[in-house]
């Protein structure tokens, strides 16, 4: 797969300098246009199939523009073939931190369209523009604008917050009280582990960028998560230092059967070990009761949602607000046709299809219609701080590594003792090193 990403680099490098990177001004003169599509199935789509086909034949009927829909739960195998060959989506719905890494490597290679002004845009079939639907907080973030220079390149899709999912059933069931602090998380695990029953699993190794971004935020507020993904040279300092430490302390209270699921196929089974009570807490986001909505449980299974603990009593809990994202190619054919096709997913009509399958768009009000278990999941900010952002871009270097690859997948050698947390820090810091002077 790399060697197909480093070709379709390649590729549109050399289309973006031919075609000036899609630079043109929307416009409403392409009404014959038929657009290609590309958009990865999740949670949201399993819970509602149809959700894309509405969303397409919706805009169809707005704007009179086709749409070409090509979704799929291993996208980067689907559309890579074709993008090697020079044919490129007009839209791609695919975000960061998936193993293969392709929306980072069009991230590194600067190889998406800059779509500022989308911004600005009329809401096909609305009054408004986009930028007054979004919620601000959303968009000056570096997972949109991933290069710092006030440049928006990617959109922001369907959020969610995240943190350690649980069976309610099963604490009350023992009577134990949901840790707030990391010490009492610790005397939880001791509890659990009496009754033969782990503190923690993971679905995959992916899913530790929201624990690990939220964590930052609980050991050292919002400076100590700038400098991390930077890349600067804080590996040393009391703060990296208890953070390594609650990494370290939470790999021993981990299932060992969970990196061997830990992969795109087989995560599902991770997260069914927390309906099996053979584990207590997972990071993920909201879409897990959706995804795992058929699934068999214990007897009294009651989905509960806490944030990452503070690290000291009264200290600051936080939860990472995850959120998906859009963009265009800079090899895109019809850049003007999909910036109105952006455009028309923050309208209401869309927000209510997506809503059908749990995907709430990050548009003002759309809490306000959310319902039981789902009004319960976005009311964790209620009791802890949001944490945004993610590690920062850098020019790509010959042999440097992805941020999931250096910060996240080692934990699957972590949990099965292929690996120290010394081990783990070294390659951190000599990676860090490359990655901070390569910034873009």
């Amino acid at each position: 797969m790399k060697k197909v990403i480093s070709l379709i680099l390649a590729s549109v490098m050399l289309l973006s300098l031919l075609a000036g990177c899609g630079s043109k001004t929307p416009s409403n003169d392409n009404k014959d246009t038929t657009i290609k599509v590309a958009v990865v199935e999740n949670g949201f789509t399993k819970a509602y199939p149809a959700m894309w086909e509405e969303i397409k034949a919706a805009f169809e009927a707005e704007t009179g523009i086709k749409v070409e829909l090509q979704t799929s739960q291993n996208l980067e195998d689907e559309i890579g073939p074709s993008m090697q060959n020079g044919e490129y989506p007009d839209v791609v719905y695919l975000p960061e931190g998936r193993p293969a890494g392709l929306t980072e490597q069009f991230i590194k290679g600067n190889l998406m369209t800059d779509i500022s002004d989308v911004l600005g845009m009329k809401i096909p079939g609305e009054e408004g523009k986009v930028s007054d639907k979004i919620q601000p907080a959303f968009l000056e973030t570096s997972k949109t604008m991933p290069y710092g220079d006030g440049k928006t390149y990617m959109m922001p899709m369907h959020y969610d917050p995240c943190g350690l999912f649980y069976n309610a059933g099963l604490l009350k069931a023992h009577g134990w009280e949901l840790p707030t602090t990391w010490d009492e998380m610790w005397e939880l695990g001791e509890k659990a582990k009496a009754e033969g029953i782990s503190l923690f699993t993971y679905p995959s190794a992916g899913y530790f960028d929201a624990f690990l971004y939220a964590l930052t935020y609980a050991v050292g507020g919002p400076e100590f998560f700038d400098k991390v993904t930077h890349y600067e040279d804080v590996w040393d300092t009391a703060e990296a230092k208890t953070m390594f430490g609650i990494l370290e302390k939470l790999v021993s209270y981990t299932n060992p059967i969970t990196p061997a699921q830990a992969n795109d196929q087989d995560f599902t089974q991770n997260q069914q070990l927390v309906l099996d009570n053979k584990a207590i807490f997972m990071p993920n986001g909201t879409w897990v009761t959706g995804e795992m909505a058929d699934a068999p449980r214990a007897d009294g299974f009651e989905w509960g949602m806490t944030a990452i603990p503070a690290v000291t009593k009264g200290g600051d809990a936080y939860s990472f607000c995850w959120f998906q994202q859009a963009w265009i190619p800079a090899g895109a054919a019809n850049v003007d046709a999909a910036k109105q096709f952006i455009a028309f997913l923050y309208s209401d009509k869309a927000a209510d299809i997506f809503a059908k399958g749990g995907a709430i768009q990050p548009i003002n009000g759309m809490v306000d219609k959310l319902e039981g278990e789902k009004k319960m999941f976005f009311s964790i900010y209620d009791n802890a701080k949001p944490a945004m952002g993610g590690f920062a871009a850098y020019e790509a270097v010959a042999g440097l590594g992805t941020p999931r690859e250096v910060f996240l997948d080692p934990m699957n050698a972590l949990v099965s003792g292929n690996m120290t947390m010394d081990e783990y820090i070294s390659n951190i810091k000599t990676a860090a090193v490359q990655m901070h002077a390569n910034l873009k």
